[in-house]
């Protein structure tokens, strides 16, 4: 069955290119590996790039990787045919991530985030083999605000997710194209064109999720009184002032600021 391309599909592909075009995340040449989960996230990510490819002023490749990290139960077959019948290859790469968790993780430490290095390990191999020089994850905006308070609660950092950034390799670029897409529209997005939704199977999943669970509720409880908050929140990202915050590293940055103005800056 064909994506719909409804109103739903022009608004997502619509702040997906103003995301391309704000941080020039795809470039002509590009060969983007697609990190394919499964989930609602990447099947949207995949549908909308390759939309936008079709009419774009350059040319770039898209190759959909899916990483079975060997969790009991992950059906890779279901995500294998979804994208054979969108005229896709299916490349799936079988792991023992689960093993290595099992074995190698610290008391304590987190399942998700050691799951997560992992399967990015895996993805850079991937992508060295098949020649792509960028990875596209589908990370959306809830995605990015969550973890900027997730960040700043929990672990005393600010930090979210950027929609680019060089891995630490130095060969490949990670981007986040769906970063100003709400995860609402990409619920309805999914539900629309009945897309073969597939748990990760991580039998840790649910235990730890409840951080962010309670980060979706703060913000939809907030959003009651502050309808804008999530297009507030992901400004602040955009709208830093270095000069107003009490990182030592940073302390002289407003006396810079001032001598750059004046034109003293030696």
């Amino acid at each position: 069955m064909p994506v719909l391309e409804d109103k739903l599909f022009q608004r997502i592909k619509k702040l997906t290119g103003q995301a391309i075009g704000d941080f020039n995340l795809i470039e002509d040449g590009d060969r983007i590996l697609v990190g394919v989960s499964g989930g609602k996230d990447s099947y949207t990510l995949l549908h909308i790039l390759d939309r936008l490819r079709r009419r774009a002023p350059i040319r770039y490749e898209l190759v959909p990787v899916t990483v079975d990290s060997g969790y009991p139960g992950f059906r890779t077959d279901l995500i294998a045919e979804h994208l054979r019948e969108h005229g896709f290859a299916d490349r799936v790469e079988h792991t023992d991530c689960y093993r290595i968790i099992t074995e190698k993780r610290r008391p304590g430490s987190s399942f998700c985030a050691f799951c997560a290095r992992l399967r990015r390990g895996v993805l850079y191999s991937v992508a060295d083999e098949l020649g792509c020089n960028k990875l596209a994850l589908g990370h959306h905006l809830d995605d990015v605000i969550e973890t900027l308070l997730l960040n700043q609660f929990y672990i005393g950092t600010l930090g979210a997710m950027s929609p680019k950034l060089l891995a630490d390799n130095g060969r490949h670029t990670v981007i986040r194209p769906l970063v100003y897409v709400p995860e609402a529209d990409i619920i309805e997005f999914a539900r629309q064109n009945a897309f073969p939704l597939v748990c990760c199977s991580c039998p840790a999943h649910a235990r730890q999720d409840q951080k962010r669970q309670r980060m979706k509720k703060l913000i939809s409880d907030l959003s009651i009184e502050i309808p804008h908050i999530r297009q507030s929140m992901i400004g602040a990202l955009a709208n830093v002032q270095p000069r107003h915050l009490l990182d030592r590293q940073l302390k002289d940055f407003g006396a810079v600021e001032k001598s750059a103005k004046s034109g003293k800056v030696d």
